[in-house]
C-alpha cells in the first residue's frame, strides 16, 4: 500500500469543525496546503496553522485547481455541500464532507450520481459520520456481527445536548435556509442513527416521529457568529424559529447481512434544550444473550449486561475490547482517547483506502450512505406532520 502521507489535503470553512479536520489530519502526519473561507478568517486561519494556501473571499474552485491539493475536506454549511461536493469530484478531487450531505435528498442524489459515475478511477467520497470511528462503536459492532449477544431484541438511546436551551443562543443551524429544515435530528440526531445502523449493519426502512419546537421565537444577532460565541444581548433581534428543538423517533430496520439483527426496533429522544447534557450519545443494544451500552461522555467504555451473570465495564485497551478495534485505538489502557481521536480514525480510514487504490474496507459512511440519511430525515419530517409510519 502506497504511504497515506504522499495525499495533501484543502479544507473549506474556518468554523468549529473545520479546525477539528486540520488537527487531526496534522496528527496523521498529513500535509494540510489549502484553507478557504472569508478573506479575513481563511487568512488567519492559515497563519495559526501554518497553511501555505489561502483562497479567500471563499473561493473553492480556486483551491481545486491547486496541484498540490488531492483531498477536499468541505466543511461548510449545510446550504454549500453539494454546490462544492459536485465541483470536487468534476476537478478530480478527493471528498470528505461534513454531514448532512445536503440540504434535501434531490440534490444528494446528484453527488451518489456523480460518484457512481467515476466508478472504481474516480474519487474516494466520505461523509464524515465520525461516531463509527470511536473504538467502543466498532468494538459493539463486531460483537453483534459475531452473536456476542444473539439475536437482537431492540435498540434504545438518545442524543442530549443544552447549547440551545436558551432563547438568545444561536447559530446558523437554528435556520432551516442555512441548515435544513431538521436541526436537532438533522445535526445530532443523524450521528445517533448513522452509529447504530454501523453497529447492526443495517439501515432504517420506516421511521415514526413526533418534532417539537419549544421556542418559538428565539433572539439572534444582527451579523452572523461562530459556533459557540457568546453575544451582547443588547444587540439581539427577534425571529421567528422553523427548526425543531427536540424529538422522538422510533425507527424498524431492515435485514442484516450477518442474521443478527434483522428486523430491529429502536427508539431515540433528541434533544438541543436538555439542561446539563454537553454531548450525550448514548444507546443500549439489547439481544437474546447479552447488552451493551455506550455513552460518548464515557468513551472508552463499554457496560456489558447480562442476565444470570455479573455484568462487566470493558475498558479500551483491555482483553474484550481491544483486539478487534487494533488499527483504530493509539494509546494503551487507561489513556482517554475520545472526540478528536476518532476523527484522526476516520481520516485514516479514508486516506488508507485512497492510498491503498481502494483494497481497503470502507468503513467509512459514503455518498450513498450520506444520500440516505437525507432521505431518512426528510421521512421523519413527513412522519412528524402525518403523525403516522413512513417508509424511508
Amino acid at each position: 500500500m502506497t504511504s497515506l502521507h504522499h495525499l495533501r489535503a484543502g479544507i473549506i470553512g474556518t468554523g468549529f469543525i473545520g479546525p477539528v479536520h486540520i488537527e487531526a489530519l496534522k496528527r496523521l502526519g498529513i500535509t494540510v496546503n489549502g484553507i478557504c473561507g472569508s478573506s479575513q478568517s481563511a487568512r488567519h486561519t492559515g497563519e495559526l496553522w501554518g497553511i501555505p494556501e489561502v483562497y479567500g473571499d471563499y473561493d473553492h474552485e480556486a483551491m481545486y485547481a491547486s496541484p498540490n491539493i488531492d483531498v477536499v475536506h468541505v466543511t461548510s454549511p449545510n446550504k454549500a455541500h453539494v454546490q462544492q461536493c459536485l465541483k470536487a469530484i468534476e476537478m478530480g478531487k478527493h471528498v470528505v464532507c461534513e454531514k448532512p450531505l445536503g440540504m434535501n435528498s434531490k440534490e444528494t442524489a446528484l453527488v451518489v450520481e456523480a460518484v457512481r459515475k467515476g466508478g472504481k478511477k474516480g474519487p474516494v467520497f466520505a461523509v464524515n459520520y465520525v461516531c463509527r470511528f470511536f473504538p467502543a462503536i466498532l468494538q459493539m459492532r463486531a460483537m453483534v456481527a459475531r452473536g456476542d449477544l444473539g439475536r437482537i431484541i431492540h435498540v434504545q438511546g438518545h442524543f442530549f445536548q443544552d447549547w440551545l436551551l436558551h432563547e438568545t443562543d444561536y447559530n446558523w443551524r437554528l435556520l432551516a435556509s442555512e441548515g435544513g429544515k431538521l436541526r436537532a435530528v438533522g445535526d445530532i440526531g443523524t450521528h445517533w442513527i448513522d452509529a447504530v445502523s454501523f453497529v447492526l449493519g443495517t439501515k432504517a426502512t420506516s421511521v415514526f416521529a413526533h418534532l417539537e419546537t419549544f421556542h418559538k421565537t428565539r433572539k439572534r444577532p444582527r451579523s452572523q457568529v461562530q459556533t459557540f460565541t457568546k453575544t451582547d444581548p443588547k444587540s439581539l433581534i427577534d425571529y421567528k424559529v422553523d427548526t425543531e428543538d427536540f424529538g422522538s423517533v422510533m425507527l424498524k430496520f431492515g435485514k442484516a447481512s450477518h442474521g443478527y439483527a434483522s428486523g430491529v426496533h429502536a427508539n431515540a429522544s433528541i434533544s438541543q434544550v436538555a439542561a446539563g447534557w454537553k454531548c450525550s450519545l448514548s444507546f443500549g443494544i439489547y439481544g437474546t444473550k447479552a447488552s451493551v451500552r455506550w455513552d460518548l461522555q464515557q468513551p472508552n467504555e463499554i457496560i456489558l449486561g447480562r442476565r444470570d451473570e455479573p455484568n462487566q465495564i470493558l475498558q479500551r485497551g483491555t482483553p474484550g475490547f481491544l483486539e478487534d478495534v487494533a488499527h483504530f485505538t493509539d494509546y494503551p489502557s487507561g489513556h482517554p482517547e475520545g472526540f478528536s481521536d476518532c476523527h484522526k480514525m476516520q481520516y485514516r480510514a479514508v486516506y488508507e483506502h485512497i492510498a491503498s487504490n481502494r483494497k481497503t474496507e470502507p468503513l467509512f459512511a459514503t455518498a450513498a450512505d450520506g444520500h440516505h440519511e437525507v432521505q431518512l430525515c426528510e421521512a421523519i419530517l413527513q412522519s412528524s406532520r402525518a403523525k403516522t409510519w413512513v417508509k424511508v
